[in-house]
């Protein structure tokens, strides 16, 4: 009786009979035996190397994930799945090659199984051994026989799948192969260091104090003098290296900011190590001290006055904050009421383009008091634009965010919804310089249409969505409409 390796080699011989590979005129099957072979180099997990050999069956035949799961299981399916692309019908493929590639990109980095991994590195390998033969026999001529000619975007969708799995697999003999392919191709793209042994300074976080937490990972006490940030899976190591790159330049302008002086490797994900003695996160010292809400609001006021004042250019590469704005509507309210969403969008297009730099992410998790000075951390959103931006963010975090759930702001801020109330008050009123509430009002207006934005992408990122859900949808849409209604223009 075959297992189910075996059975998999028959199954997908006779689907891919008669095909050829684009990568020389050799019979389609070999590619797939060379990708499981590669994976048994780095797995005895049959899964593994069975999702190896099925892999290309759903793009290139007439085989199916159902069928696939029917004949060899669930999980097998779903490994195959992450490394099958999205067809577009009617569309010409190299019109699509940019989204097909970002959308598997998304499920890769998402993806925790370490199966998918190795099996997405098995193929890139194998894909990029044909690439390099051919490029070394015909050069940059190679590059008209593919859906993409465009040898920098070929470089970074292989770059991309490389800096996904390199924390999981770098110090396997297949990553290293890559990393020297890649190089061969396109030159400089990674440090040769990665092609030799490498190992990163492990650490561990249990039993460390937990400071803080967001969407990309946590921050722990480590010791008297040291503060780590454990990045979620989904962070790659280009991810922390351009938060640290970001922190630097930041710094040089005048932002006061912790410096990472080093990466580290936590179990499966990476780190940052800062040195931050005597420490603690604004959010925890306005949880100890509730009553002394006002100095912390000031505290985080004048930080934000500092960061707001500098001024840079469009040569010092720093983002538009706009753009993120942008996806709020066009993943929100655009999806609710096109015509609502359109004029919502236009109140975007119409801020100026302004090189003011603006944090971002601009919370009180992501500021420590270090002997009462403050620091930020958390700079890969630093950003240029018109603030009304950051006091969007604020607004979200301590006033909208509890429309949806005030446990996640407690959950989140580390106070309760009305501490967060009151912090809020006290810092437009310190960040405006007056009390005025006929000034205030209309900025808070601004920042409010922003935010319910943000937050009616933020519910539909579900997907599937309750009863619940749609009501309250619904009754921020109404928000929104209101407010734009009255609004003209979003800046101050």
């Amino acid at each position: 009786m075959m297992n189910a390796v075996e059975e998999a080699i028959v199954y997908a011989t006779v689907m891919h009979q008669g095909k050829v590979r684009k990568f020389g005129d050799t019979s389609y099957i070999l590619h797939p035996l060379e990708v499981a072979q590669i994976l048994s180099t780095l797995t005895d997990d049959e899964e593994v190397v069975t999702a190896g050999i099925l892999h290309d069956i759903v793009e290139e035949s007439d085989g199916t994930l159902a069928e696939i799961e029917k004949r060899f299981g669930k999980r097998v399916a779903d490994l195959v799945s992450t490394d099958s692309e999205n067809e577009y019908p009617g569309e010409e493929r190299s019109a699509t090659w940019r989204q097909r590639k970002e959308e598997t990109l998304q499920t890769l980095k998402a993806s925790t199984d370490i199966g998918v991994k190795m099996l997405w590195l098995a193929d890139k390998l194998a894909n990029i051994r044909s690439l390099a033969r051919m490029y070394s026999e015909i050069g940059e001529d190679m590059w008209h026989r593919f859906n993409e000619t465009d040898p920098e975007k070929q470089c970074w969708y292989y770059k991309s799948v490389a800096e996904m799995i390199e924390l999981s697999l770098n110090k396997t003999g297949a990553f290293k192969e890559l990393i020297k392919h890649i190089n061969f191709i396109w030159p400089g793209t990674f440090d040769t260091e990665k092609t030799r042994f490498r190992k990163y300074r492990e650490v561990s976080v249990e039993g460390c104090e937990l400071l803080g937490q967001g969407a990309k990972g946590e921050v722990y006490r480590y010791d008297e003098e040291l503060v780590i940030k454990v990045f979620n899976e989904r962070n790659t190591y280009h991810d922390v290296e351009h938060e640290i790159g970001q922190a630097r330049k930041a710094f040089i302008l005048g932002i006061p900011t912790a410096i990472s002086f080093g990466i580290v490797s936590v179990g499966k994900k990476y780190g940052a190590m800062f040195e931050m003695v005597d420490s603690d996160t604004l959010s925890r010292c306005i949880a100890r001290s509730p009553g002394q809400v006002e100095q912390y609001a000031a505290i985080m006021a004048e930080l934000a006055g500092t960061i707001h004042g500098i001024k840079v250019s469009a040569e010092d590469g720093f983002p538009s904050v706009y753009d993120r704005l942008r996806r709020y509507i066009r993943g929100g309210v655009s999806l609710e009421d096109e015509a609502l969403g359109a004029r919502c969008m236009k109140l975007i297009d119409d801020l100026p383009e302004t090189y003011t730099l603006v944090h971002g992410d601009f919370h009180t998790g992501n500021v420590f008091l270090q002997k009462g000075e403050p620091l930020l951390i958390d700079m890969d959103r630093i950003s240029t634009g018109h603030p009304i931006a950051e006091l969007s963010d604020l607004y979200y975090f301590y006033a909208i965010l509890k429309e949806d759930d005030p446990a996640a702001v407690e959950k989140f801020m580390g106070f309760s919804c009305d501490v967060a109330g009151q912090f809020l008050d006290c810092f437009l009123k310190a960040y405006l310089k007056t009390e005025d509430e006929d000034r205030l009002r209309p900025v808070k207006e601004k920042a409010s249409l922003i935010g319910y934005s943000r937050l009616i992408k933020k519910i539909r990122k579900k997907g599937t969505l309750t009863d619940a859900d749609k009501e309250k949808i619904k009754g921020f849409t109404e928000k929104i409409a209101d407010l734009v209604g009255r609004l003209d223009t979003l800046t101050f």
